[in-house]
């Protein structure tokens, strides 16, 4: 069964950034985790790019995928690192690489702390993979029809609840 939209795939990955000398170092690896990623094709639950090149993939088939910062987490824009008051953090402890998540204009972002200057933290609201080229290694392991409940949700559904059971699944 080829991927295609509406279809749960299960795949492992390496996630690795590539450095300006066209080094890699991995930033993320579910092999070593032993926890496959598990995502409903078609509904934005992984970045564009890498559901792009996995249109048409079949289980079996590995891939290396490689994003530039437009297609992955965009390119980093100078504007998002902003000065706010150190009251802004209540009484959480802060220091340089501190990240915080918070409520932002298009829903939940990560906030990176990049120097504290007294009562003045200097902040960087940019994904912190934004800018970056990322490659993954994929191998796909599973590629099956979503059923209603999770097409209804937007994501996979975990096994053996109610609603992902084969009976409930939606004849595409």
């Amino acid at each position: 069964m080829s991927i295609t939209a509406h279809q749960v795939v299960t795949l492992h990955y390496v996630l690795s950034d590539v450095l300006s000398d066209g080094s890699t170092r991995v930033l993320d690896d579910s092999n070593a985790r032993q926890k496959p990623l598990e995502y409903l094709h078609g509904h934005d639950n992984i970045l564009p790019g890498l559901e792009r090149d996995l249109t048409g993939k079949a289980v079996g088939d590995e891939l290396s995928v490689t994003l530039a910062p437009a297609d992955a987490y965009g390119l980093r824009n100078e504007e998002l690192v902003q000065e706010v008051s150190r009251a802004s953090f209540g009484g959480a402890e802060i220091e340089p690489g501190s990240r915080f998540q918070t409520e932002g204009e298009a829903g939940p972002q990560i906030v990176t702390v990049l120097n504290i200057d007294g009562d003045t933290v200097t902040v960087d609201t940019n994904h912190p993979l934004a800018g970056h080229t990322l490659r993954y290694q994929v191998k796909i392991l599973d590629v099956r029809d979503a059923t209603r409940a999770e097409l209804a949700k937007g994501h996979p559904l975990p096994p053996g609840t109610e609603h992902s059971k084969v009976e409930d699944r939606k004849v595409l």
